[in-house]
């Protein structure tokens, strides 16, 4: 007879996105149980190299943003990104990244001015993982059952049952939760069991990428780098930095209507610059399309979807996994607050209706650079690697060029912080437009929607720091009253803090005089008074009433 475990949330899939949303679940008092077909510390896939300013944010709020901060990359190993014709050739364009041990105070580069208290950190998934899932095993509440197989679900009207089957001993056991969440990746188990289908560009380009150990790579170069960006007539390539001494992920880059040649290691040398008597050795491969698809639906009931379960795209702007985690830091305060009985059942249906127009608007702005990098370099000029003044002249025409397009793309400030949340039945909008934002830039704004505008505060803290763990008001004039507002949160159960700053601290950034910021750090509410009718603003926010103007 299979053994019955109970849980409030079942996570199918335990990769960066399942593992963060297991914590902040933990986090917020509520019982998970995560399954994952791989064993304990089994390497993961490394396609992902960078985690984003927001998803450090959300790593600061689960008190593992310093432990990630310091894996990967040697602490003063560079970041910047080198534009050159092979990883050991001429180089002609540099983006400045703060290395790992400067990263906090540095004022010159791309993307040091973002307004936030974690900016980004180069990493490898192959030195992230391990770090979230160290973190996640020892969490309260979080249970992790690896080398195990969800198999079936079957619907109840107050819960999902479940069949899962351990891999290594080939037992079962039934998992009863209240929700399941699917963050199963692109293949997603979970994403067919609630019939959900994908649709858009089935594929946009194609890529051959090599995990290799090259312990002389790094000597031949011409200096060191996180990232190259190779560009020659023989082979256009991508190179990673792993752990800053002798291994390297090389991505080869195709048009659709090319094909690979059969000798990858050949490949491998002609984007390393380097002759057929190097040696290096291959740890993996794998040959890929960029797509970009998104699913009819994020959820089905008590089931949902997040990560590349639910979108899939070419992983361009870092913006894969850091949209899949954002998936979760939305999903797990509203489930959160199902669980725990004060949010309304229609507020479970805000993750679809917000994060789904996201993906589709990020996911566009990673297709335009994968079609920007094909398409605006056009053929490479033959002459790209002359020596003298017209090889020079050719390569400082290619490298303004690829800088402009690169720089967005490694430096996505407006992907992290400019989106916003549209039409959403738990926000309570006021008739302003939020700014439009590009891939680079962005403009911090407290439209309802938007993302709560940081700033630090006089006694050196971050904003948000100091934010409460689900709702916060925050008040710029401490002689406003806002007990009845306050009262109205406490009749209805809703956790939410006041949090007096200074108007002066603030005056460039909150015009109005009150802001109700999410669990999620966007905009709920804001006004200059409290709203006429503080309950409907509360049960709005929690899910309980449709949408109306609560301006006060």
């Amino acid at each position: 007879m299979a053994r019955r475990i109970d849980t409030d949330v079942l996570i199918v899939g335990g990769g960066p996105v399942g593992l963060t949303l297991g914590m902040d679940l933990a986090r917020r008092g509520v019982e998970v149980m995560l399954v994952e077909m791989r064993a304990p510390g089994e390497p993961p896939n490394g396609r992902c190299n960078v985690v984003s300013a927001r998803t450090m944010e959300a790593f600061r709020r689960l008190d593992i943003a310093g432990a990630v901060r310091d894996a990967g990359l040697p602490a003063e190993y560079p970041n910047d990104v080198a534009i050159r014709t092979t990883a050991t050739g001429i180089e002609f364009a540099r983006i400045r990244i703060p290395c790992r041990a400067e990263r906090y105070t540095a004022k010159v580069g791309p993307d040091t001015w973002w307004p936030t208290p974690e900016p980004p950190h180069r990493i490898n998934q192959i030195y992230l993982e391990p770090v979230l899932f160290a973190a996640a095993a020892a969490a309260p509440g979080l249970r992790i059952l690896n080398r195990t197989q969800v198999s079936s679900f079957q619907r109840h009207a107050d819960g999902v049952l479940a069949v899962a089957r351990n891999l290594a001993r080939g037992s079962t056991h039934e998992i009863l939760a209240r929700y399941v969440v699917g963050c199963d990746g692109a293949h997603s188990e979970v994403r067919r069991a609630i019939g959900a289908t994908l649709s858009g560009d089935a594929a946009l380009m194609r890529a051959q990428s090599t995990y290799v150990r090259a312990p002389a790579l790094l000597d031949m170069m011409p200096s060191k780098a996180w990232a190259i960006d190779c560009i020659n007539p023989r082979s256009r390539g991508l190179i990673f930095a792993i752990d800053g001494l002798e291994k390297w992920i090389v991505h080869k880059f195709v048009e659709l209507d090319q094909s690979f040649t059969s000798d990858r290691e050949q490949s491998v040398r002609e984007i390393l610059g380097v002759p057929r008597c190097f040696a290096f050795e291959v740890l993996g491969q794998e040959d890929w399309i960029g797509r970009r698809l998104i699913a009819s639906r994020f959820r089905e009931r008590r089931i949902f979807l997040c990560g590349d379960a639910a979108h899939i795209w070419v992983p361009f702007a870092a913006y894969g996994m850091n949209a899949g985690i954002a998936d979760a830091m939305n999903l797990s305060w509203m489930l959160a607050a199902s669980i725990k009985g004060w949010a309304h059942p229609s507020l479970l249906d805000a993750y679809e209706i917000e994060r789904r127009p996201i993906t589709d608007q990020v996911s566009r702005h990673a297709m335009n650079i994968a079609l920007n990098w094909n398409k605006r370099y056009g053929p490479v000029p033959d002459d790209i690697e002359q020596p003298g003044p017209e090889g020079e002249a050719v390569r400082s025409r290619v490298g303004r060029l690829a800088y402009d397009i690169a720089v967005a793309g490694f430096c996505c400030g407006g992907l992290n912080f400019g989106y916003f949340y549209e039409g959403s039945p738990v926000i309570a909008y006021d008739g302003e437009a939020p700014p439009c934002y590009t891939l680079y830039d962005f403009k911090q704004s407290t439209v309802p929607g938007c993302r709560t505008p940081h700033l630090w505060l006089r006694d050196g803290r971050s904003l948000y720091d100091a934010l409460g763990p689900d709702f916060t008001l925050l008040r710029f004039d401490p002689k406003i009253d806002v007990s009845v507002l306050a009262n109205s949160a406490k009749r209805r159960g809703v956790p939410m803090e006041v949090l007096d700053v200074d108007a002066d601290e603030a005056a460039a950034l909150y015009p109005y005089k009150l802001l109700l910021s999410r669990p999620d750090q966007h905009v709920a509410w804001r006004g200059d008074m409290p709203p006429h009718d503080c309950m409907a603003l509360i049960d709005r926010v929690r899910g309980a009433t449709a949408r109306m103007q609560l301006n006060g």
